[in-house]
């Protein structure tokens, strides 16, 4: 691992730790986002897997809620899964400029749906197949890019949850569908030496940055952060949609 590039990573896990710090999520999009423009999805996605993993499974653990959200939201889990699973080959070398667009439109959209504060709302006798659709959709988009956030959180928050029990739930839904790629990426031989140097690095710029970040989380003003933390990802969305649309159309 170089200097250069131990550097990349020492900055972009350290940014999206303290991204994480003050919003309580976006470790993943932040991090995968930024290593996409310098690598394939495939390849940033088993970068960030370890840090994911550990991050999330800590505040999977971190509230009381653990069983009722297991019992609420196993559809959901249980979609991600198999839907992660069943589009395994779509991380493939072959579609990596088709992951880096979609990826693209997806950062758009999530920035979207958070910007304008959209807010849906999911009846309870509707709660368990809708969460189902949501995690084998959301599952599919993680195959192919490693992000998890769309469809499954506007879904989360249209269910009621209340603030902390959708933080714990949050954590435990990203802990699933984050093993869940893993043993895609590890089928694939994604998983190796070569990205647990980083990993590790990561995942300790990773803690840095959430300290950071729960540290001034109540001296600044989070709804601002938060806004200019969409825009940021509305931003890298489009470049990275643009430049692989631009690839596509010279192979072509």
């Amino acid at each position: 691992m170089s200097l250069q590039f131990a550097a990349v990573i020492s900055g972009v896990f350290l940014l999206a730790g303290f991204v994480k710090g003050v919003v309580g999520l976006g470790l993943p999009t932040v991090s995968i986002g930024l290593l996409t423009t310098a690598m394939p999805p495939s390849r940033a996605a088993a970068i960030v897997v370890l840090p994911a993993i550990i991050t999330n499974v800590w505040q999977s653990f971190a509230g009381p809620y653990l069983r009722p959200i297991l019992k609420r939201l196993w559809p959901l889990f249980v979609g991600t899964c198999i839907g992660t699973w069943s589009a395994a080959d779509l991380m493939a070398a072959q579609y990596a400029e088709y992951g880096v667009l979609i990826l693209g439109l997806l950062l758009l959209a999530y920035a979207f749906i958070g910007l304008k504060k959209l807010r849906f709302v999911v009846s309870s006798p509707l709660e368990k197949w809708i969460g189902g659709v949501t995690g084998l959709t959301t599952g599919i988009i993680c195959a192919a890019t490693g992000i998890q956030v769309v469809p499954s959180t506007p879904y989360l928050q249209a269910i009621g949850l209340q603030r902390d029990e959708l933080v714990q739930a949050l954590g435990l839904f990203f802990s699933f569908a984050t093993l869940a790629l893993a043993f895609n990426l590890t089928n694939a031989g994604l998983l190796n030496v070569s990205t647990a140097y980083p990993a590790i690095l990561g995942l300790g710029f990773a803690f840095v940055g959430m300290f950071i970040g729960q540290t001034v989380r109540s001296r600044m003003d989070a709804a601002s952060f938060r806004r200019l933390f969409l825009i940021g990802m509305a931003s890298l969305g489009f470049y990275l949609a643009t430049t692989a649309m631009f690839s596509l159309t010279i192979n072509q």
